[in-house]
């Protein structure tokens, strides 16, 4: 039977050019003994590569997640993993998803289903062994190939023709799709500004609109993830150019008041901005003269890195217009406090929301990508000793005030100051 269904497999259509990129996943990770364990279990049990990983192969992207579907289940692959001594995490097991760990690196493994209900944010499921009812399970046709460890392609809804002509479509009636998981609004923008050489399809658009307020529905935690995909992503920095596609994510995200950004920017500023992480590139859109990114913090639960890289920007953007702000020794100040990665992100904050040619900005973020945080001379160890005192809060403070004194003059500091701080 397994040598029937390899036959078929082996029947599909197979990569070319492509076959290397699928080696070369081989060769930088250990994921062939996912493939050995799986497909060793019994006489019929099949692994492959599906979803997101097949899709940027095909297209020639850099591939990030690494995710596989078998026709096991999931006790199935759990006893599989455990009888060859690879560990694994069950987040997803409810779900049908097992996420094995291997060498460092993480491979959702997926059971095949079919669902039995939806909800618009959850789904209730029931595992198969059919392939192609798993397919049909699945979003877009080019999401629902699948691929075995040499390349071999199935794929029931010619996902690879829609993928090659840069047609998004829904798998199925799109309706239905979108009310199974309204989370498909955004997937479908996101993959429409990265794929498609078409224009909308003016169904599509009627049905978004109409089952737009369903993603009230989704978790904060989903539509963040989701937002983040979609920002970092090459198509996205040509939103503007989509009227449609920038309407649905401010129907959705309202506080992204300064997504025109995008359109206006200097073409060198586009280049860099695309080099920058989705922290970043929010707060060039969320921050301005209100609370309208203090809101957007606190309605989607952010991150405490989040939140703090954030704020540093916008008490930082409050005082931009006062000239000693972006002086030499106020940045050093900056980089002192809060460290390399936070003075970049202002600088760049500041080169991009102004859009100039502003020579010095530049020539000072090339100065300090450069420079190493200096480090404060005076150790508690030396003046305990030195002036015969204990360890406790006044030495603690009187340290304090001496280093604060030692980053306003420039990162220098007398005998004579650091006598008076500690004999006064």
């Amino acid at each position: 039977m397994k040598n029937i269904l390899t036959k078929i497999f082996s029947s599909k259509k197979v990569l070319s050019s492509k076959d290397k990129s699928f080696l070369e996943i081989s060769k930088n990770t250990k994921i062939l003994e996912l493939f050995k364990v799986i497909s060793n279990f019994n006489d019929s049990s099949e692994i492959r590569y599906v979803g997101g990983c097949v899709r940027k192969i095909l297209n020639n992207e850099k591939i990030d997640d690494i995710d596989l579907a078998t026709n096991l289940k999931p006790n199935e692959i759990k006893e599989s993993l455990k009888s060859n001594n690879i560990n694994f995490f069950e987040t997803g097991v409810e779900h049908g998803t097992i996420t094995a760990h291997i060498d460092k690196k993480n491979f959702e493994i997926t059971s095949l289903r079919k669902d039995i209900s939806t909800d618009g944010r959850h789904a209730v499921v029931e595992f198969t062994n059919n392939w192609t009812e798993d397919a049909l399970r699945r979003d877009f046709t080019f999401n629902s190939i699948y691929a075995d460890k040499e390349g071999n392609l199935f794929d029931p809804n010619d996902g690879v023709k829609d993928l090659k002509n840069g047609k998004i479509e829904f798998i199925g009636d799109p309706e239905k799709r979108i009310k199974e998981d309204y989370l498909r609004i955004l997937r479908y923008v996101r993959f429409f500004l990265n794929y498609s050489r078409h224009e909308h399809k003016q169904n599509v658009k009627k049905i978004i609109k109409q089952n737009i307020s369903g993603v009230i529905k989704l978790s904060k935690e989903r539509l963040i993830d989701e937002l983040k995909k979609l920002v970092i992503s090459d198509g996205f920095i040509n939103i503007y150019e989509d009227k449609f596609c920038k309407d649905i994510i401010l129907l959705i995200f309202p506080q992204l008041k300064n997504i025109d950004i995008l359109k206006k920017l200097k073409k060198k500023y586009k280049t860099e901005v695309l080099k920058k992480d989705f922290i970043f590139i929010l707060s060039l859109f969320i921050i301005d003269e209100t609370d309208n990114s203090e809101f957007f913090l606190f309605k989607f639960n952010m991150s405490n890195e989040a939140k703090l890289r954030i704020n540093f920007l916008k008490e930082i953007h409050k005082n931009s217009n006062n000239k000693n702000t972006f002086s030499k020794k106020n940045l050093h100040k900056l980089f002192y406090y809060h460290g390399k990665s936070y003075l970049i992100d202002l600088l760049d904050f500041q080169l991009f929301r102004s859009n100039k040619n502003n020579n010095k900005l530049i020539e000072l973020k090339k100065y300090f990508e450069n420079l190493e945080k200096p480090k404060f001379p005076i150790k508690a160890k030396v003046i305990m000793e030195k002036y015969n005192l204990k360890e406790g809060k006044e030495l603690g403070q009187k340290l304090k005030s001496l280093e604060n004194l030692w980053v306003e003059n420039s990162f220098n500091i007398s005998e004579k100051e650091v006598e008076n701080t500690f004999l006064n």
